[in-house]
């Protein structure tokens, strides 16, 4: 990593407690972790007109650098970043077909164009589609899905047979920017109990952008809660044998314009990789 010019105060933290404290704690997975507060994160915030905390994890220099430390213990509605721990399960129990289209469109109306059309998984993932992943919620079931997200450590999930295509948008489930860090790394390092297909399908499929450089990885999220916007935007960064892991988590300003949150969330984790010299 290039170096960046801003003040930086060096602390540790852990996933139980992050106050920043002066001394290095254990976290709750037994190891010590380093986090460095960044400044320059608030700043982007700021001048994008939100509010929020970036949580970036340098996975060679095993540090992690925030705005907000103790924002980053606070949980939130996954909203669509759940679609990842959807797709694994869909993928490892065979509820879906990686092959031709998963997801045939019944012609009925939806909230967005771009979801009226026959869709694969992939299509699926990237556009987001509410409806088609939550076919898959129903498919896997509410048991089934208790059962594989305490295997995966994902948050704190409160699921019933009612509301099982709907607990990642609605209700009290919850994750936090450190959770979902430690989840992505999780399943980046071959962490989860699951197949090496659908380790490499999932790969696959995360991947939004690449050049010779860098691969870009990650999905993006939108809840709105008692009239309160919150976006995700959490994923990974390749570059040569350098790894980041970032989770972004924004509430509008008033002031800012409703039209750019569908962008903004991944904008502004790109800029953070731009404010650590990571890319250009």
């Amino acid at each position: 990593m290039k170096p960046f010019f801003s003040f930086v105060l060096v602390i540790a933290c852990s996933f139980t407690s992050c106050n920043l404290k002066n001394n290095k704690q254990a976290s709750s997975l037994g190891a010590t972790i380093e986090c460095i507060e960044t400044p320059d994160f608030g700043q982007l915030l700021d001048g994008a007109l939100v509010k929020g905390a970036i949580l970036m994890y340098d996975a060679k220099e095993d540090v992690f650098y925030s705005n907000d430390f103790p924002l980053c213990e606070q949980g939130f509605l996954p909203a669509s970043t759940f679609k990842i721990p959807n797709t694994l399960i869909a993928l490892e129990t065979g509820i879906v077909s990686t092959e031709g289209i998963a997801f045939p469109w019944d012609g009925q109306k939806r909230n967005l164009e771009v979801w009226e059309q026959d869709m694969n998984l992939a299509q699926a993932f990237h556009n987001s589609c509410v409806p088609c992943y939550q076919e898959i919620a129903r498919k896997i079931g509410s048991e089934q899905m208790n059962q594989w997200l305490a295997k995966f450590a994902y948050g704190t999930m409160e699921i019933t047979p009612a509301n099982i295509d709907r607990f990642w948008l609605e209700g009290e489930s919850r994750i936090t920017p450190f959770q979902q860090v430690e989840f992505l790394k999780r399943f980046y390092f071959k962490e989860l109990p699951l197949t090496k297909e659908t380790f490499a399908t999932m790969k696959n499929i995360m991947v939004l952008e690449r050049n010779d450089e860098w691969v870009l990885s990650g999905k993006t999220g939108w809840s709105i809660r008692e009239g309160n916007n919150t976006g995700w935007f959490v994923g990974y960064l390749e570059k040569g044998e350098e790894l980041f892991f970032i989770a972004t988590c924004i509430q509008p300003d008033e002031a800012f314009n409703m039209d750019m949150f569908n962008i903004i969330r991944r904008q502004i984790s790109m800029e953070a990789f731009r404010v650590m010299g990571i890319i250009e």
